[in-house]
Parts: structure tokens; C-alpha cells; sequence
């Protein structure tokens, strides 16, 4: 029986750097946005508007918009963006908060 591990058929692409909310993110070229934040450890985006509970990534298909970010001045699903070097991300609070 053959292995249904995904890890012999991943193929990452370089190791690149992007910031979110002005701190340093490491990830691969090819992912999104969503994954690389994922992968380090980032699960809240943002906060809900009624109850202030804490909402992250929810579909990754770009239908819920619950990942919404600031990417380079356009909101935009994290999930449906992919990551590029020297990117600067910012979550929806960390915006609301630096332009008031």
C-alpha cells in the first residue's frame, strides 16, 4: 500500500520574509498569505464587530471573508493572496489603530 502523505509530494518554493503589522512573517513562496500565517502561529486576523471575539481564518476559498487584511492599501482575503518577499500586511485592528 502506497503512503498518503502529503509531505512526499510537497514541493516548496525559496523561503521568503513579508511583514504583518510591522513584525517579520517567514514563508514560501506560493503560499498565501492565510497559510503563512498559519504556519507561524497566527490564528486571529481580526475582531468580531458585534462581541469583539476573536476571528481568523474560517473557508481559505475567499468566500467568507473572514480573513480580510490590508495588503499594500486594498482589503483582501489573506487566503486568495499569495505571499511575496518584502510584502506589508496589516490585520484590520492593527490599521484601525495606526490611522485612527
Amino acid at each position: 500500500m502506497s503512503s498518503l502523505r502529503a509531505d512526499r509530494a510537497v514541493r516548496r518554493g525559496p523561503a521568503m520574509r513579508f511583514l504583518v503589522d510591522g513584525c517579520p512573517v517567514d514563508a514560501f513562496e506560493g503560499e498565501s498569505v492565510a497559510a503563512a500565517l498559519f504556519a507561524a502561529g497566527r490564528r486571529e486576523l481580526r475582531r468580531s464587530p458585534r462581541d469583539h471575539a476573536p476571528r481568523g481564518m474560517f473557508c481559505l476559498m475567499g468566500s467568507c471573508q473572514e480573513c480580510l487584511v490590508w495588503v499594500e492599501g486594498r482589503k483582501l482575503p489573506a487566503c486568495q493572496v499569495p505571499v511575496a518577499a518584502g510584502m506589508e500586511v496589516e490585520s484590520l485592528g492593527f490599521r484601525e489603530q495606526r490611522l485612527g
